[in-house]
């Protein structure tokens, strides 16, 4: 029963790994427009310019490395973004994927 188990907590986290080839896939407490003044401000304040203001930008992100596993799991967003280079505050062209497979 456990082996079966493991093998479908691998297997989810294979495929939401191949939903996301830009990186780890995130669990953000929130997704939001570029354009929404709380993240246009928070942006501002560090210095990210976006040329896309329709751009989906996750905020107050974190990876989560293996789906499933205690203390990996995502009670928020899980996303697959483009540029995770913020140090989790915000994550820029975030796309939902669905985990829950």
């Amino acid at each position: 029963m456990q082996f079966k188990q493991t093998a479908t907590l691998v297997a989810l986290a294979t495929l939401a790994a191949a939903q996301c080839n830009t990186g780890p896939v995130q669990c953000c407490n929130s997704v939001q427009r570029a354009d929404e003044p709380s993240v246009a401000k928070l942006l501002g304040l560090l210095g990210i310019v976006v040329q896309d203001v329709t751009i989906p930008i996750g905020v107050t992100c974190s990876p989560i490395s293996v789906i499933g596993v205690p203390g990996n799991s995502c009670n928020a967003q899980p996303v697959c973004c483009t540029n995770n280079s913020f140090n989790g505050v915000v994550a820029i062209g975030c796309t939902p994927i669905n985990i829950n497979l």
